[in-house]
């Protein structure tokens, strides 16, 4: 038996409802595939800021540090600034912790139908984004509040050694898969930062002969993802860029609902952090309703980041036979169950 020891953040709203799925979902392959796994959970969140002033304690990260993985269901809510949750919890794991990939595999499932003609079933592609630094920076500040000449201003840090490992992690992800990578650039408006990427980009190709590259700038590759999705495989962006492109990649796939996402540290020097991207919800919170499949997909992605493709494929699997076999739906996908009927379906096709 192979033992995981795995932190568990619900945070607020849905979050706290999608993650005993999710781990069910993870015991149950487990022990099939002759895997255990402890879970410590941490009541960090918005209702303990409000509560206590900060999302974590101060040796929070001290906490999780020698954990094996962290799950994570979701965190905001209304009175709490996004900002707040965001920079109180969120990014001090993905920045001390060193998870410079941010990893959101894009899959349009059967029975999930896509708002676009071209996304058919079996369409898939990988998002990779920059998740430690660009153009979400601390540099920068507020001036002259008040007056009427304020001002704010906002710096974008790119780094070599940034920018270098994250294309090679996307350039060696591509090798793995149809060997096609698409760069997402602004380099025609964006002056400085930009134009450097896009030399890193032409040095990393270099370095991977072997993957087909081109790049594309963000205006036009949004709508070209709208209207021709299968043309890409792996994608990858800055900070920004990627965020952007990884929510709009997912609504291709027909629904936010059940998008995961891996804030990975690939050396593995520090545990790597897995969430769904559907955020806390708020008008939903507490009814039951919540579709758990985003976080039992990241369970999956941190599954197979552990070690363990076999498994972690089984639970796909298991989500694509729900989808394409069963009636079964919660509301988000147009059905009535809710969120522990979907479960427990899900289990027994397991």
């Amino acid at each position: 038996m192979t033992d995981h020891r795995i932190a568990l953040i619900p945070g607020d709203g849905i979050g706290v409802e999608v993650l005993p799925p999710a781990t069910a979902v993870l015991d149950r392959v487990g022990a099939r595939h002759g895997l255990t796994f402890t879970y410590d959970e941490f009541d960090w969140s918005c209702e303990r800021y409000l509560n206590e002033g900060a999302m974590m304690p101060d040796d929070g990260l001290d906490r999780i540090r020698h954990h094996d993985a962290i799950l994570l269901g979701a965190v905001g809510w209304p009175g709490v600034p996004d900002h707040i949750s965001l920079w109180g919890l969120l990014i001090p794991i993905r920045r001390q912790f060193d998870q410079y990939v941010n990893l959101r595999p894009i899959k349009v499932m059967p029975g999930v139908p896509s708002p676009l003609r071209a996304a058919v079933p079996g369409l898939e592609f990988v998002v990779v984004r920059e998740n430690v630094e660009g153009e979400y920076s601390e540099v920068g500040g507020r001036f002259r509040r008040g007056f009427p000449d304020e001002m704010a201003v906002q710096e974008s840090v790119f780094t070599r050694p940034g920018v270098n490992r994250i294309l090679d992690y996307a350039f060696e992800l591509a090798t793995t898969r149809r060997g096609v990578l698409t760069s997402a650039t602004k380099s025609n408006g964006i002056v400085h930062t930009m134009p450097f990427w896009d030399e890193l980009v032409a040095e990393a190709g270099e370095r991977h002969p072997s993957v087909s590259w081109h790049q594309e700038h963000i205006d036009a590759l949004v709508a070209k993802i709208v209207l021709d999705p299968a043309r890409y495989d792996v994608i990858v962006g800055s900070n920004l860029f990627g965020d952007i492109l990884s929510d709009l990649a997912a609504a291709v796939a027909g629904s936010i609902g059940i998008a995961p996402a891996g804030n990975l540290n690939p050396e593995r020097t520090y545990p790597s952090m897995f969430e769904p991207v559907h955020g806390s919800a708020p008008d939903i919170a507490g009814r039951g309703v919540a579709n758990p499949l985003g976080a039992i997909w990241s369970a999956a992605m941190m599954l197979d980041h552990l070690g363990h493709p076999e498994a972690a494929a089984e639970v796909v699997a298991a989500m694509a036979d729900v989808l394409g076999n069963t009636p079964v739906r919660t509301a988000d996908l147009g059905g009535t169950a809710d969120t522990a009927t979907f479960t427990r379906t899900l289990l027994d096709r397991l």
